[in-house]
């Protein structure tokens, strides 16, 4: 199961009721960010989140509405004592970790690891691979260098427990588990296989733009997904300002064919979001606006 937190869903200058861009993910044991906007630490903490979970962060670009909030939280896990790693990755993430290091009279007891992704081109890249889920990125068009990043669950193959008691007597146990560890077994003198009782579990996916204008890389990497998490920044696309608006973010995820939208990164100068949500429905009729500290389940 994917837990999505939206800690903030402003752009440029933050609101009373908007943060700046961070999104937080968890996956098992794993807890991520995608951006860390200025205030990041306190959303999380509003949110009743621990910061300290975090192992990775994933920028989208170095546009401060997008990372400052990692000099907070570096000192905020310092002071708290943290010794695991802390990898930070995004264009030219080792120039912009080296950078964030040399601020003040400041350190930390924990390694930050920076991991540079690629940012020109269109291909995919993938960025990270567990046994449990692969991230990808992909160039997309901004001002400045900057990517989209994938989030996709492997498929898994679970065993079917009524099909595993009708034939074989086999009911939920030790043995279930060995099953899926080994692929086979043997269970009152028959031989079982994964195979005879098994089926594959499609892995949820989920990408998010990040600032870009309408381009086709972001459709590609989306292709499919579950849920595209996409720039709106304005009600309609305004050709000097590399953002997208609701109508072109409804028209990715169409294209995509995505199974939902979320419109996220707002203006400042809309008070409300329900012209924009309206407007993406009108293309893609599962599209929905975010608000700060929003949850869900995938």
């Amino acid at each position: 199961m994917i837990e999505l937190t939206f800690l903030g869903t402003g752009s440029g200058v933050p609101t009373a009721k908007r943060g700046h861009s961070a999104i937080w993910l968890r996956h098992e044991g794993d807890v991520m960010l995608f951006d860390c906007g200025e205030g990041t630490q306190l959303q999380i903490i509003k949110s009743g989140l621990n910061f300290m979970k975090i192992n990775r962060i994933f920028i989208t670009h170095w546009h401060a509405d997008h990372w400052a909030g990692i000099i907070g939280l570096l000192l905020t896990m310092n002071l708290e004592g943290r010794k695991e790693p802390l990898y930070i990755y995004g264009p030219e993430a080792d120039r912009f970790v080296r950078d964030i290091r040399d601020l003040g009279y400041w350190g930390t007891g924990f390694k930050l690891i920076a991991e540079d992704v690629p940012y020109e081109g269109d291909d995919i890249t993938e960025v990270l691979n567990t046994k449990d889920f692969e991230i990808k990125s992909v160039p997309v068009d901004h001002t400045v260098p900057a990517v989209a990043y994938s989030f996709s669950e492997l498929d898994t193959v679970n065993v079917d427990i009524k099909k595993a008691e009708k034939l074989y007597g086999l009911k939920q146990g030790p043995m279930i588990g060995k099953l899926k560890k080994h692929g086979e077994i043997e269970f009152k003198g028959k031989k079982i296989t994964l195979k005879d009782v098994g089926y594959t579990k499609t892995g949820a996916k989920i990408a998010y733009s990040g600032d870009t204008r309408p381009c086709a890389s972001i459709v590609k990497l989306a292709e499919g997904a579950d849920l595209l998490i996409h720039d709106a920044t304005f009600a309609e696309e305004v050709e000097d300002r590399m953002h997208s608006g609701a109508k072109e973010a409804a028209r990715a995820a169409k294209r995509a064919k995505v199974k939902k939208l979320i419109l996220t990164h707002f203006s400042r100068r809309y008070a409300s979001t329900g012209d924009l949500e309206s407007d993406a429905k009108k293309i893609f009729k599962n599209s929905v606006a975010a608000k700060d500290f929003m949850s869900l389940r995938i």
